[in-house]
């Protein structure tokens, strides 16, 4: 190194220690300020101890054993201290709660269920796991169709709300029944009722707090104790929401029924029912195309609104019934520039045309069906 660059990069260290000693000394009539602006920003991070007892859906759960309480410790330290997302479960607790509590209480279930869905999907209602599983109360394809769920081209019951909670609700119900314990329930809720079955009988196991399962669901119980404790007890912990800080309530909803006998635009009939496409979307998220597809739907709207949506909608469906296009294909277009140029899907013009894949040739003819309007 230089003797040039030596220098100054001495000067430049002993220029960075001076500044850094008058930020922590000060003047001396400034020397109290000091260090209590550097207390606060070394403060000691309050230490929350786990609860010593709790009970899940009505049991017991065995904390007095000391593997039992470090598993819980584990979940418990993580989600104490995940303030952000202890304050958006709190929000989105006030939307969603009221009506799922009301529901647990109509059909007799143990209100602590409420927290399943926490540790599912944080309450967002299009959360979506690795392994496929969907909406807030995380149903894979198979269960979610065994439950009522339809799952159809354009449609995907699993990501609405309402219907997903009582679907839920079925199934749980179903596995308390299988097992006559509800933490074994919500574990086969998590890893599948064949495996808890099967670990139970060859572990000779009778609780799930002795069993030894897959990870995840190891710990998954845990996490919703965890769950259960600080959203019952925020302030035990540090976190206090003020009065309307929460997200508003679930609005007062009716249901209509529509049958189509073509695809409409979702956008034609968000605008029929009084909303504009996101709002709808919102209220009907079971809705995952641009489009409502032919058939029978359930849609939810704004209480007040079903009898004249449904008139509307059965006086202009017969305008959106389909025409086709031929298309001749031109040197240098793909298949996938042509379906954005018309606004169809690509599975859509494969299908149509009888394609196995996305290779096409100039001059050949393409036939393209389009929605009126769209």
């Amino acid at each position: 190194m230089h003797s040039r660059h030596k220098a100054w990069l001495v000067l430049a260290v002993i220029t960075g220690l001076g500044l850094l000693a008058l930020v922590l000394q000060g003047e001396r009539g400034e020397a109290g300020e000091s260090e209590t602006q550097l207390s606060g920003v070394f403060s000691t991070v309050p230490y929350h101890a786990p609860p010593r007892e709790m009970t899940l859906c009505g049991a017991r759960v065995p904390l007095d054993d000391p593997q039992v309480r470090e598993r819980f410790d584990r979940e418990f330290t993580i989600v104490v201290y995940g303030h952000a997302q202890v304050y958006l479960w709190l929000k989105r607790a006030e939307r969603y709660f009221p009506w799922i509590e009301d529901q647990l209480q109509k059909e007799g279930l143990p209100q602590d269920l409420k927290f399943l869905a926490v540790a599912e999907s944080d309450l967002l209602h299009r959360a979506v796991s690795p392994a496929g599983a969907v909406g807030p109360w995380q149903f894979i394809s198979g269960t979610g169709a065994r439950y009522g769920l339809e799952q159809s081209r354009g449609v995907d019951q699993r990501y609405d709300f309402y219907k997903a909670t009582e679907s839920a609700f079925s199934y749980l119900r179903d596995l308390y029944a299988m097992f006559d314990d509800w933490v074994l329930a919500m574990a086969a809720y998590n890893c599948g009722e064949n495996r808890v079955r099967a670990e139970l009988a060859r572990q000779k196991a009778g609780d799930y707090y002795s069993l030894r399962l897959p990870l995840e669901t190891e710990r998954y119980i845990f996490r919703i104790l965890a769950i259960k404790e600080v959203l019952t007890h925020p302030e035990k912990y540090g976190y206090s929401l003020p009065p309307g800080a929460g997200y508003t309530p679930l609005p007062q909803s009716e249901t209509a029924v529509i049958s189509l006998p073509h695809d409409m635009p979702l956008q034609v009939v968000a605008e029929v029912a009084g909303m504009n496409y996101r709002q709808f979307k919102g209220m009907n998220p079971s809705f995952i195309s641009t489009v409502v597809p032919e058939g029978t739907h359930e849609v939810r709207l704004h209480r007040g609104r079903g009898k004249s949506f449904v008139e509307t909608i059965d006086s202009i469906k017969e305008d959106f019934k389909p025409f086709k296009i031929e298309h001749l294909v031109a040197s240098g277009e793909t298949l996938s520039g042509i379906a954005a140029r018309y606004g169809v899907r690509l599975r859509d013009v494969r299908s149509w045309n009888n394609l196995q894949g996305d290779r096409i040739v100039a001059g050949q003819t393409l036939v393209i069906h389009k929605i009126p309007h769209s």
